[in-house]
């Protein structure tokens, strides 16, 4: 049996639509709020469709010498074209991309998480630096 970080998958964003990107300054202030794009498909749209999307993004953030993460935001994307006409009908799609505000007062490493209904969980990260 796999231990449950073992299922998820990485990969380079720019040809693997699956993984989440994280969009932020790489250097901030301390205390002062900044916004995190979070999107899956960047490079590669993701079809968003009834029978294939992306369910939710979290972010986490793990300060430095911090023993374990913070879950910061998690977004939930609940419109796939689904409707009483049938799959893909419907009035709306959601789109896997979200902005997350944000204050740090240390350095650390951002995680994100995101969950296809085919594919799985998928991972991405990204370090950044914290000035007082």
């Amino acid at each position: 049996m796999k231990a449950f970080g073992e299922l998820f998958q990485t990969a380079d964003w720019k040809a693997e639509k699956h993984v989440p990107v994280i969009e932020c300054p790489d250097h901030v202030k301390a205390g002062e709020a900044f916004g995190v794009t979070l999107t899956v498909g960047k490079e590669i749209p993701h079809p968003n469709t009834t029978e294939h999307h992306i369910r939710w993004i979290a972010l986490y953030f793990q300060g430095q010498d911090d023993k374990f993460p913070y879950e910061v935001g998690r977004v939930e994307f609940t419109a796939h074209g689904e409707s009483a006409a049938g799959a893909n009908q419907g009035p709306a799609y959601s789109h896997p991309q979200a902005t997350v505000w944000v204050k740090l007062a240390k350095p650390g490493v951002l995680y994100a998480a995101s969950y296809c209904n085919i594919h799985g969980f998928w991972q991405g990260n990204r370090a950044i630096t914290v000035a007082s």
